[in-house]
């Protein structure tokens, strides 16, 4: 069975040196006639494997690095996503490697799908927040569906009327009851959204998806953060635990949420997911402890449908809304296993065998599933590791971490940006949550965190492995880290018109310094790196840093606690006295001009 799941992009400019470099396989496609399709994202190859002597056969060169790729159910075709702003889908002629086709796509494709009849291509358009459905044999694209926030992950229904879209983030404010990622339903005939499914409270990070050998179900992965409650402690899953979510196709609905940890044993990043074709086992990808767990997947629905009618199904488990808290539900019918490599990603399921793209090792692991013998097969001679490469690996390693429970990249994925969360730190008091900052630049940024109670980025990198992770900080490790977060270059704004200003955005620069903002958003980063009173909202709330602006299209929520959805919000209704630039006497088209700017930087 050919399995559905997320790439997250690692970009050339992200990541200095890694196209070069490293091969970094990110998916793993179990295609037809015993072959397994692996791409090498930074290398910009596709990987043929041998499934029986478990061997590399041959590299077929794409030309770019790779978001996503999808193999047509007869093999012959490969459909590959590259590209950032400009955005392609290649189809590929699997047998000779020859490019026949491309076609335009949205910012930075990754997930890709064929439909059952192979005469659609669905891809995912991250930054463009839509979906492109393609006709597979034209290359043309038909549709472009705008989904909820960063499309990562799709699965499509048996008789391809449903598209079901993982977003890796929440879109909305912050500050409110229930902040969650959700997945998104495409009509295919229609070309929209028919409904947003809404995932348990504090659901994000969703990276894989996959349905059912029936048909019946959806999986995705996912962390379930706890960022309601003060970060005080890890036990338990205190901060975050992490969850595999299942969804009835026909009903469109959530039908419950698994959790993948043990009661002292973190699961953390959960990524790929698949399943076996007879539909015995449900297999998911750990990125951050370096494991797969092999689910019984009956055996799963049998507990969930017995808790829903009330039953007693564990000691912690006896209702529907006990579920998703319940660290002991797999117990006895789920085998976690240790691979050999680093960072596994995607999953694929196939000839009794699971197989994971290990990231970091440049290779891909290869489990029994009768034994859970683990091996992996190399994708090549792996060179020494850049101290750049290190810090990415240490800061998406969650062995590293007390128990296992979240990496880095639990709060700051997305190549160390924001999980769009307010989390309660302890290191400026308590009961006082904020926003998850993007690391992007924070080492040139002057102090860190929002209220600048960390000197610089590198004493916050050393205090949040010491208070966030609660381990003891080694210090080449955090050194690779500072090196890591260093490399992060700025991706392209979506709202730049080939890469220049809109006529809207060149008017907004005008009023930002017209209005004032320059003069706390200044220089290269757009911050005089100094602390200010706002007044966000009826009363101060103390001196916080100045934020950069650059990015800022990929940092929403705004304000210090999310409180404003869309950044129109921070100019109309969030700008007592003007102390965010003089707005209170812009026209709406005024506004819209200066956000237009603001978001393209």
């Amino acid at each position: 069975m050919r399995s559905i799941f997320v790439i997250v992009l690692v970009f050339a400019a992200a990541v200095s040196g890694s196209a070069a470099e490293y091969s970094a396989p990110s998916d793993v496609v179990d295609g037809p006639g015993g072959k397994i399709y692996v791409n090498e994202s930074a290398a910009g190859r596709i990987a043929v494997i041998g499934a029986e002597l478990l061997e590399v056969e041959r590299q077929i060169d794409i030309g770019s690095e790779c978001g996503g790729f999808a193999v047509s159910a007869d093999g012959k075709y490969l459909y590959a996503a590259v590209g950032g702003v400009d955005g392609k889908l290649l189809k590929i002629d699997a047998g000779s490697g020859e490019i026949v086709g491309s076609v335009r796509v949205g910012h930075t494709p990754g997930a890709v799908e064929v439909s059952a009849d192979g005469g659609t291509v669905f891809v995912c358009n991250r930054f463009s927040d839509d979906v492109s459905v393609i006709d597979a044999g034209r290359m043309k694209e038909r549709a472009r569906v705008v989904v909820a926030r960063e499309p990562v992950a799709v699965a499509v229904s048996r008789d391809g009327k449903y598209l079901f879209v993982a977003n890796l983030l929440p879109a909305g404010a912050a500050d409110e009851e229930h902040v969650a990622a959700c997945v998104s339903v495409v009509d295919v005939k229609r070309g929209l959204v028919c409904e947003n499914i809404a995932l348990p409270n504090g659901s994000v990070d969703l990276h894989g998806m996959c349905l059912s050998p029936d048909g019946e179900f959806v999986y995705v992965t996912h962390v379930l953060a706890r960022f309601q409650l003060p970060t005080t402690q890890l036990q338990r899953g205190w901060m975050n635990t992490n969850a595999v979510s299942v969804i009835d196709v026909d009903e469109r609905e959530l039908v419950n949420t698994v959790l993948l940890d043990d009661v002292a044993a973190g699961a953390a990043n959960p990524w790929g997911v698949d399943c076996s074709d007879d539909g015995k086992f449900l297999c998911v990808s750990h990125a951050g402890t370096g494991e797969v767990s092999v689910i019984y997947r009956q055996a799963m629905h049998e507990r969930l449908s017995r808790a829903e009618r009330g039953m007693k199904v564990t000691e912690v488990t006896s209702s529907a809304d006990a579920v998703k808290n319940d660290m002991s539900f797999l117990r006895g019918i789920r085998r976690r296993i240790k691979l050999k490599g680093v960072g596994p990603r995607g999953v694929a399921v196939g000839g009794g065998k699971v197989f994971a793209a290990e990231y970091f090792s440049d290779s891909v692991a290869v489990v029994g599933l009768a034994d859970g013998a683990a091996a992996s097969v190399s994708l090549g001679e792996a060179g020494e590791m850049s101290l750049v490469r290190k810090g990415e690996m240490y800061f998406n390693d969650a062995r590293l971490c007390f128990q296992g429970w979240q990496s880095c990249a639990s709060c700051h994925p997305g190549e160390a940006r924001t999980d769009a969360l307010n989390w309660d730190l302890l290191n400026d008091g308590i009961g006082n949550p904020k926003n998850t900052k993007s690391l992007l630049a924070s080492h040139e940024t002057g102090a860190a965190m929002i209220t600048g109670v960390r000197a610089s980025a590198e004493v916050a990198v050393r205090a949040g492995i010491r208070h966030i992770q609660f381990a003891e900080v080694d210090e080449e490790k955090a050194r690779a880290i500072d090196a890591y977060l260093k490399s992060l270059r700025p991706v392209a704004s979506p709202r730049l018109v080939d890469g220049e200003l809109s006529e809207s955005a060149v008017r907004g620069k005008n009023i930002f310094e017209t209005a004032g903002c320059g003069h706390c958003h200044s220089g290269e980063y757009f911050t005089d790196m100094k602390k200010h009173d706002v007044w966000t909202g009826e009363e101060s709330v103390g001196e916080l840093e100045t934020p950069t602006l650059v990015e800022l299209w990929r940092t929403a929520p705004y304000l210090f606690d999310g409180r404003a959805a869309e950044l129109a919000e921070v100019f109309t209704e969030h700008n007592e006295g003007d102390r965010h630039g003089r707005t209170s006497g812009l026209s709406e088209q005024e506004v819209r001009d200066l956000v237009e700017y603001v978001l393209s930087l």
